[in-house]
C-alpha cells in the first residue's frame, strides 16, 4: 500500500453540491484521479470540471495550483513515487522469502494496474497522448525506475557470483517492456492477467538471462 505521504483517497467526503470553503493539493488530485481512467487521459480534463469534482468554485482551484499542467505533473510525480515504493517492497519481500523476485515485482505491477486508486494509470496514458510536459514528468518517472531497479539488479547478479552486460541497458530495456505491456494490458480484461504475468516474466528471464550470458563471453579469462 502507498505510504501516508503518497496516499490520497479518491473517494467523495460528500455527496451534497454544495461547495466546500477550503481545499488542499490532495484534495484537487484526489479529484481528478476519480475523472481519469484507462480511456479518459489528464490532458482532457478542464479546470472547471475538476473544481466541480472536488466541490469547490473554479477561482478557489489557483490556490492550490497555477494551472491544469501543473496539477498533471503533480499527479504524476505522485503516481510514480508511490509505484516505485509498491514495487520495491514487492522485490525486498521477495529476497527475504527466496522468491521469485521477477514474478512478484510483475504481479505487484498488475495489481496496481487494477487498482481502485488510478495511479498507473496516470503513468501509462500519459507518456502516450499526453501533452510535452506530460510526457516528460512520465520520462523523469521512468528513469527513476531505472535507477533503482539497476542496483537491484546489480545486488541480485552479485548475490549469484555474476555480473550483468550493461545493467543500465538491462534495467531500462525491463521497464520499458514492463509499461509497454501495462499499457496494452489496460485495454484487456483483468482474466488475461494471469497469462500477461506468466509472458512478462518469461520475457524479463530471457533479458536477464542474455545480460548475464553476454558478461560471461566478455569477461577476461
Amino acid at each position: 500500500m502507498p505510504s501516508p505521504e503518497t496516499a490520497i483517497d479518491t473517494t467523495a467526503e460528500d455527496a451534497s453540491p454544495a461547495r466546500r470553503a477550503g481545499i488542499s493539493r490532495q484534495d484537487l488530485l484526489a479529484a481528478a484521479l476519480r475523472l481519469v481512467g484507462p480511456h479518459r487521459s489528464l490532458s482532457s480534463l478542464s479546470l472547471r470540471e475538476v473544481a466541480r469534482e472536488a466541490g469547490i468554485a473554479p477561482n478557489s482551484f489557483y490556490r492550490q495550483f497555477r494551472d491544469m499542467d501543473e496539477l498533471a505533473v503533480a499527479l504524476i510525480d505522485l503516481a510514480g513515487r508511490s509505484l516505485r515504493q509498491i514495487i520495491g517492497q514487492a522485490r525486498r519481500r521477495a529476497l527475504r522469502a527466496s522468491s521469485s523476485v521477477i514474478r512478484l515485482s510483475v504481479e505487484t505491477f498488475m495489481e496496481q494496474l487494477r487498482a481502485d486508486d488510478k495511479l498507473l494509470h496516470v503513468l501509462l496514458r500519459e507518456g502516450m497522448v499526453g501533452s510535452d510536459a506530460f510526457k516528460a514528468a512520465v520520462e523523469r518517472e521512468l528513469t527513476y525506475f531505472e535507477d533503482e531497479l539497476k542496483v537491484d539488479l546489480i545486488r541480485l547478479a552479485a548475490a549469484d557470483g555474476a555480473t550483468l552486460h550493461e545493467p543500465a541497458l538491462v534495467s531500462k530495456a525491463i521497464t520499458r517492456l514492463v509499461f509497454a505491456a501495462g499499457a496494452s494490458a489496460m485495454d484487456l480484461p483483468p482474466a488475461r492477467d494471469p497469462e500477461l504475468v506468466d509472458q512478462l516474466s518469461t520475457m524479463l528471464r530471457m533479458i536477464l538471462t542474455g545480460s548475464r550470458a553476454m558478461a560471461a563471453e566478455n569477461a577476461p579469462r
